[in-house]
C-alpha cells in the first residue's frame, strides 16, 4: 500500500511529461515521415498519419541539389572553428578565475553573465556595420568570430564550476614533486575535465551549426561562404512546393547535431551537474 500511493501521486506528472516529449517529438517525427514519402501521398488530401510507402527520392533530390556539398562543409569549418576558439580561450579564462586570486575577478566574472544573458540577436546590426567598415563582410572567419562569441560566456561559466570541483591539492601535489603550474593542471586537472569540455563542446556546436540570423546578414554577396541554415531557408524556393526534398533536406541538417547528443549525452549530463555544484 506504501507503495502505491506514491505511483498515483507521481500520476499527474507521469502523463505530463509524456505529453511534453510527445508534442516536442511530433514535429521532428512529421519532418522525418514526410521525407520519406511520395509526393503523390504527401499532396494527398487525406494524408495519413504513417506513410503508406517509402521512398528516398527526396534525400536523393536533396543531396544532388546545387551547393549541398559546399554549404555543408562551411558549417562544418565554422562550427569547429567557434568550438575550438571557445574551449581554448575559455580554459584559460576559467582556471584563472577558479584558481587564482586577483583583482576584478567577481567583476570578470558578472561581465561574463551579463554577456551570457544579453540578446545576441540585438547585436546583428552594430555587428554588421563593424564588419563592413573593417572589410570582413561575406567572410566565413568573420562568421567564426560571431559564434565564438556566443558561445564563449557559457563555456567559461561551465569550465569554472567544473575546475572548482577539482581539489587543487592534486596539482600541488604534482607541483612539490617537481611539476609546473601548467605541468600539473595538463596531466592531473586536465583529463578530469573530459565531460565539461564535451558539455560546453556540444551547447557551442548545436549553436554554431543553427544559427541562421548572423548567417544571413553577414553573408550577402558571396553565396559560396552560405551556411547550411541559410541554404536550407531558400531550399523550398529553388524547388517550389517539394516539401519532401525540403523535409530531407532539413532531416540531413538535423542529423549531425542529434549524432553528436547521443554519442556525448552521458558526458553532457555529468559535465553539466558537476559543473554547477560549485560558483
Amino acid at each position: 500500500m506504501s507503495t502505491v500511493r506514491p505511483r498515483i501521486r507521481r500520476l499527474p506528472l507521469n502523463a505530463a511529461a509524456a505529453v511534453t516529449v510527445v508534442l516536442c517529438l511530433f514535429p521532428v517525427y512529421w519532418m522525418v515521415a514526410t521525407a520519406f514519402t511520395p509526393n503523390r501521398d504527401i499532396q494527398s488530401a487525406d494524408p495519413g498519419l504513417f506513410p503508406r510507402a517509402w521512398t528516398l527520392d527526396h534525400f536523393r533530390t536533396a543531396v544532388g541539389a546545387d551547393g549541398f556539398g559546399l554549404f555543408w562543409r562551411n558549417s562544418v569549418l565554422v562550427t569547429l572553428g567557434a568550438v575550438l576558439l571557445s574551449l581554448l580561450i575559455a580554459l584559460g579564462a576559467a582556471y584563472a578565475v577558479a584558481r587564482m586570486r586577483w583583482r576584478g575577478r567577481r567583476q570578470f566574472m558578472l561581465m561574463v553573465f551579463i554577456a551570457q544573458m544579453a540578446p545576441w540577436e540585438s547585436l546583428i546590426i552594430p555587428v554588421y556595420i563593424i564588419s563592413r567598415d573593417t572589410g570582413m563582410l561575406d567572410r566565413l572567419p568573420t562568421l567564426t568570430l560571431v559564434y565564438f562569441m556566443m558561445t564563449l560566456p557559457f563555456t567559461v561559466i561551465v569550465l569554472r564550476g567544473f575546475i572548482g570541483t577539482i581539489p587543487p591539492e592534486l596539482e600541488e601535489s604534482a607541483q612539490v614533486d617537481g611539476c609546473t603550474r601548467l605541468g600539473a593542471f595538463r596531466h592531473i586537472a586536465f583529463p578530469l575535465l573530459a565531460p565539461g569540455l564535451m558539455a560546453t563542446s556540444l551547447f557551442g556546436y548545436i549553436t554554431a551549426w543553427n544559427e541562421f540570423a548572423y548567417a544571413n546578414f553577414l553573408i550577402i554577396k558571396q553565396q559560396d561562404s552560405r551556411t547550411l541554415p541559410v541554404w536550407l531557408s531558400s531550399f523550398q524556393n529553388v524547388f517550389g512546393t517539394d516539401w519532401g526534398a525540403t523535409m530531407a533536406a532539413s532531416a540531413l541538417f538535423a542529423a549531425p547535431a542529434l549524432v553528436v547528443f547521443l554519442l556525448l549525452q552521458r558526458h553532457v549530463s555529468a559535465g553539466f551537474a558537476a559543473g554547477a555544484v560549485k560558483g
